[in-house]
């Protein structure tokens, strides 16, 4: 199956993102820890560069994401011109305090004070940037939800008096060009569940924690270590069933409602922290994709 997802009303925020790029100092784009790239909108990318302006990628749940994976993120983004990228949990005022002093060092000529230094926050739906928005104004004016596309229009604020701040609507591309990016997003809660089937999401989720978290899976539903080597996604989400007592009239399992189950456990954090790609994973992905043969050695794609 491949997952598309472009709801109607995003045509006219990219168009009003466009208008307010060309106004904008310095674009952060909120990126999901765990699915770094392919949570990083393409089309996000070609707006700044064709305005050339400098970029602060913030990998956010980075609590959530597997470390070792995060750091190799950040090397991989830090090595682009034009870009800093950093980790953090935009529900930690902590870290969030960091930002403006991060985007006003991306925009040396707005250090002056004659012009407020215009900082734009951009991405992908449920991926934190009003929480973020919330946030740095210490306050709430952004509505936040645990669902795709809660925010539907822009909103600009003072920050402090020589900065501004416009969140933006989540934004999405037209094509998904990647089947696996679908599905991760998917996994992810960045795409609205009335474009995916639960049961497939979660096998495919089942199927990477399964080659490289199995630990992980093992402890949380009491798999024995040594079973996890024949299990595949479905396989997975059929334990989940049993293990949840997830069942239907007449006794069989409830496959439905165990996989909303192991999404949930994924997406919260209960099973451990998890990153579904690394740099490697995603040039493997593409390489596959382009019919080429990965190295030797080169970790599986998600």
């Amino acid at each position: 199956m491949s997952i598309q997802w472009f709801p109607g009303h995003m045509t006219s925020a990219r168009k009003k993102a466009a208008e307010t790029m060309a106004m904008t100092d310095v674009v952060i784009e909120v990126l999901d820890a765990r699915i770094p790239e392919a949570s990083s909108n393409p089309m996000i990318r070609e707006l700044r560069l064709f305005r050339q302006r400098p970029c602060l990628k913030l990998l956010n749940k980075a609590d959530l994401a597997d470390p070792v994976a995060t750091r190799a993120w950040l090397d991989f983004f830090n090595a682009q011109p034009g870009v800093k990228a950093v980790a953090l949990s935009c529900k930690k005022p902590g870290d969030v305090a960091r930002v403006p002093g991060l985007c006003q060092a991306l925009a040396p000529h707005r250090t002056d004070g004659t012009k407020p230094l215009r900082i734009m926050i951009m991405g992908i739906p449920n991926v934190g940037k009003s929480t973020l928005m919330n946030a740095l104004l210490k306050r709430r004016v952004a509505a936040v939800g645990d669902e795709p596309a809660v925010t539907k229009s822009q909103q600009t604020f003072d920050l402090g008096s020589h900065m501004t701040v416009t969140d933006t609507p989540g934004l999405m591309w037209p094509k998904i060009e990647h089947d696996s990016d679908g599905f991760m997003l998917a996994a992810s809660h960045a795409i609205g569940r009335n474009a995916v089937i639960d049961e497939e999401v979660a096998a495919f989720l089942g199927d990477v924690l399964v080659e490289r978290y199995p630990d992980l899976v093992a402890r949380r539903y009491g798999i024995a270590p040594e079973r996890m080597e024949a299990l595949d996604g479905v396989g997975v989400v059929e334990i989940v069933a049993a293990r949840r007592g997830c069942r239907l009239k007449g006794g069989a399992l409830d496959l439905e409602k165990a996989a909303q189950i192991f999404l949930t456990d994924y997406r919260s954090g209960v099973l451990g922290r998890i990153s579904l790609e690394t740099p490697e994973s995603r040039r493997a992905m593409l390489e596959t994709d382009r019919g080429l043969t990965p190295p030797a050695g080169t970790p599986p794609s998600a």
